[in-house]
């Protein structure tokens, strides 16, 4: 889900790293390497799946009971800790806004899509508190993805936008110029980050197998520099019961009034 351009080479190296992992374990039926598919919800309802990151939020809504968690990567970011994370709420440089409360109904929200966790979710639990029961943008725009949500604030289509923090230290690394005319405002609440999802069909025996191997990739002296280039420093075993946190978020929005963020 991190697979930006110039991070190809690693996620491919740690992609190869691992289905050679798990070849030496004896697993059968492994794919010859990692594939790109273009529609996402059909990849992580396959029921061939062997192993994919997905959102925490269709994770707990429209894949519930349809995959099986392996772990949850821990990335070295700010706005992380452990298994959990946060959102950058950015805004333009120029806007003089001290607090998330003093936006309130003069912006233009952008989120990535409405399925979304990172972008969507997490901000409206971020501002339906503060909404009062009205809407709390002056209209919502979705872009597509995090980079293109940066881009709609830099460019002023947008007045805020909340950034996946993985995401955002990412690009503060290796495409800082995405970072330029915009600045943080707040941060949002925490939820369990982007999990490793694999098919209900896959046996327990599997499961350990693939847990087995992530575990080896952590270390894998020959690895050092790929996962440097990811931030990934760990992995958690997190079950369904941990990710209620990000189901209960939209509950309270909805309670608050927000039931769709607006």
């Amino acid at each position: 889900m991190y697979d930006l351009p110039e991070l190809a080479w690693a996620t491919d190296a740690f992609a190869d790293a691992l289905l050679r992992r798990l070849s030496s374990a004896g697993l059968a039926g492994l794919p010859p390497h990692r594939e790109k598919p273009a529609e996402l919800l059909a990849l992580w309802r396959d029921p061939d799946l062997l192993m994919a990151q997905t959102c925490g939020y269709p994770l707990v809504g429209t894949l519930r009971a349809r995959v099986r968690l392996v772990a949850t990567p821990c990335y070295r970011a700010p706005g992380c800790e452990g298994a959990w994370m946060r959102s950058a709420i950015v805004i333009g440089a120029g806007d003089p806004a001290g607090s998330l409360e003093d936006l309130r109904g003069r912006v233009i929200g952008a989120i990535n899509g409405s399925d979304s966790n990172s972008g969507m979710n997490l901000l409206r639990a971020a501002v339906a508190p503060l909404a009062r029961g009205a809407p709390f943008f002056r209209d919502i725009i979705v872009t597509g993805s995090h980079v293109e949500s940066l881009r709609a604030v830099r460019g002023g289509h947008a007045g805020l936008a909340a950034i996946d923090c993985v995401t955002l230290a990412l690009l503060r690394r290796i495409r800082p110029e995405a970072l330029d005319g915009v600045r943080l405002l707040d941060w949002t609440p925490a939820s369990p980050g982007l999990p490793l999802v694999t098919a209900t069909g896959t046996t327990d025996t599997e499961l350990t197998v693939l847990r087995a191997a992530l575990a080896g990739l952590l270390r894998d002296p020959a690895l050092a520099a790929v996962r440097e280039a990811l931030l990934i420093e760990d992995f958690q075993i997190l079950d369904e019961a941990g990710y209620a946190v990000i189901a209960e978020l939209e509950r309270q929005a909805s309670e608050a009034g927000m039931a769709v963020l607006r």
